[in-house]
């Protein structure tokens, strides 16, 4: 297949956008195997061609932070959010993420991925190729394995690529009250292990605040993922600062995300191990925060910076990648350009995939073709789904 006339937005570093004006993107067997000027393509490509009369390419979008699978939902705490509690207050009374367990316990596997659906769906028509799907409602052992079991079963309902992460320590459940680090040795690492013998985990994440984990409880979750040969990653300083960025960098983590309450040399840490800042502006406006992460000690350091829905049914109830964008730019100054790589090259990252994220040769034909002339409208407008079509694996 071959798809011309087209305004590349590669994502590959090379220019701004990386884009190529009247482009070309050779595919062949799902792969991209050339790009470049549509005047310049190679006879050996001639063939079946798609002719795309200027419209933008860009690579697959990439959802690299998402709680898609839970039961329920939480629209009475929203209310009460707006009458003035807040969401730590909620918590602590036996709302919040404990209110999700009690529903999403009471679900199957299968309940569970039908659920899902219609929230994929929704990612899907907006161009999104690929998506991370966290567990972290379950907290037991049985629940967890069936939220990840759901997890896998939304590759095969949907023509898209899902990433699993294990987030057994994203809150303690009401009976371990009081007794975490009973909850992390009795349910949290036997159901890791379980989930990992059963190849159901690609990542695993924790939750290091107040109302969830210590930084102490964490690490020795995190000593069991590296045991088990399991890259990590870390909610961190999302409502405080509790040291979970330089935890987060000590294990190398693919990433650090929400970081409201990172520091500059939490961002100087996360440059050297090589970590994404994972920016998650939907829980933000949710919440109404006013602390906003460090963008500029961000780009200060070199940190690479993705951007993710971070779908859940309590603080980012939110299936937008292209709002996601869109907020990164007017509420924390990203540019266009940082937000379109960090829904596709950076998110990548972020999940420790090397074959998406950019229009280049070797990589799948993951693709999302517009209908606008320049990639800074895919962040400009709101409310608004400009996608033609969407390529994936070329097909």
């Amino acid at each position: 297949m071959l798809l011309t006339h087209a305004n590349l937005a590669t994502m590959t570093g090379d220019a701004r956008y990386g884009l190529i004006g009247d482009g070309a993107v050779a595919v062949r067997e799902g792969v991209i195997v050339w790009v470049g000027s549509t005047a310049d393509v190679p006879r050996e490509f001639q063939g079946e061609t798609a002719d795309l009369e200027g419209r933008v390419v860009t690579p697959g979008l990439i959802d690299c932070h998402t709680h898609l699978v839970f039961g329920g939902n939480r629209a009475r705490e929203f209310e009460m959010r707006l009458e003035g509690a807040s969401y730590e207050a909620i918590a602590r009374a036996g709302g919040g993420i404990v209110s999700t367990v009690r529903a999403t316990r009471a679900l199957s596997a299968e309940v569970l991925a039908q659920a899902a659906l219609p929230r994929l769906d929704a990612m899907i028509a907006e161009g999104v190729s690929c998506v991370e799907v966290k567990s972290g409602y379950g907290l037991s052992v049985e629940a967890e394995l069936a939220m990840l079991r759901a997890a896998r079963r939304l590759g095969g309902l949907r023509r898209v690529r899902i990433v699993t992460t294990y987030l057994g320590a994203h809150a303690v459940p009401p009976e371990y009250a009081g007794d975490a680090d009973g909850y992390i040795d009795e349910v949290c690492i036997p159901a890791l292990r379980a989930a990992h013998a059963e190849g159901l985990v690609d990542a695993v994440d924790g939750f290091c605040e107040g109302i969830a984990f210590s930084v102490a409880q964490i690490a020795r979750v995190f000593d069991v993922a590296r045991e088990l040969g399991l890259p990590v990653k870390l909610h961190a300083e999302q409502l405080s600062h509790l040291g979970g960025a330089q935890l987060a960098a000590r294990y190398g983590a693919l990433s650090a995300d929400h970081l409201e309450y990172a520091t500059a040399d939490d961002a100087r840490a996360i440059a050297a191990a090589g970590s994404v800042a994972v920016i998650l502006p939907g829980a933000f406006y949710t919440l109404r925060e006013v602390q906003a992460p460090p963008i500029a000690a961000f780009r200060a350091h070199g940190v690479a910076m993705a951007l993710a829905s971070d779908c859940n049914p309590g603080s980012s109830p939110m299936t937008s990648l292209l709002l996601a964008m869109n907020m990164g730019c007017t509420l924390f100054r990203m540019t266009p350009e940082e937000a379109l790589a960090g829904v596709t090259r950076h998110a990548a990252r972020a999940l420790g995939l090397s074959d998406c994220g950019m229009i280049a040769p070797g990589m799948r034909a993951d693709l999302a073709v517009w209908n606008v002339g320049h990639p800074a409208e895919l962040a400009y407008r709101i409310g608004f789904n400009p996608l033609h079509v969407r390529y994936f694996s070329g097909d």
